[in-house]
């Protein structure tokens, strides 16, 4: 995937400025696809100049006019040909996951206190992930309704959930395989 599509998807779900766009890319989309500020500026600038996005000055009181950029029908149109071309699936590289298999070549112990920094930055991302779930997701406020009046569904939150529930699953996952890991380090390792 592009870093283009990347963010025509971010601004198609809310138009913004290039510094509120990487702020999502840090608090959301950027778990799944990481970009820096510099990458976005400069993927922001090419996709204006393709006309994939349109930009208009939003002027500030307290700061200098800021630029909002918003997708352009240029730009829905190739996000909506990568949408539709097959993609390979995704191959793993995994660091951690060559260093457990090289631990059989040194001393396995010595690996542990890694598996456990990777172990607590799964749970934290987990934690985040559940916290998020429950704050975005959870029931809405007095959405019992009338009965026989269903809430028409809104794909763009409905697609969002199941990429966070993906992401949830995919954490869950890595612990459990972390405390594999674990448990495998210490039965190589007794009295360790």
């Amino acid at each position: 995937m592009a870093l283009d599509h990347a963010i025509l998807v971010s601004l198609l779900e809310k138009p913004g400025s290039g510094y509120e766009l990487a702020r999502r890319f840090e608090r959301s989309i950027g778990y799944f696809w990481t970009a820096t500020h510099q990458q976005i500026y400069r993927v922001l600038k090419r996709m204006e100049a393709d006309g994939w996005v349109d930009v208009r000055g939003v002027p500030q009181r307290t700061r200098p006019d800021k630029k909002e950029y918003s997708v352009a029908a240029a730009g829905r149109e190739a996000l909506s040909r990568w949408l539709h071309d097959p993609i390979e699936p995704e191959s793993v590289r995994h660091d951690l996951a060559v260093k457990i298999r090289g631990a059989a070549f040194d001393d396995p112990a010595a690996l542990v206190r890694e598996v456990e920094r990777h172990q607590r930055m799964h749970q934290d991302r987990l934690a985040h992930y559940l916290a998020g779930e429950a704050r975005d997701f959870g029931p809405p406020a007095g959405a019992t309704g009338a009965p026989g009046s269903p809430v028409p569904p809104d794909p763009g939150r409905e697609l969002q959930h199941a990429v966070l529930r993906g992401g949830i699953a995919y954490e869950r996952m890595m612990i459990d395989w972390l405390d594999d890991v674990l448990a495998t380090l210490h039965r190589l390792a007794p009295g360790r």
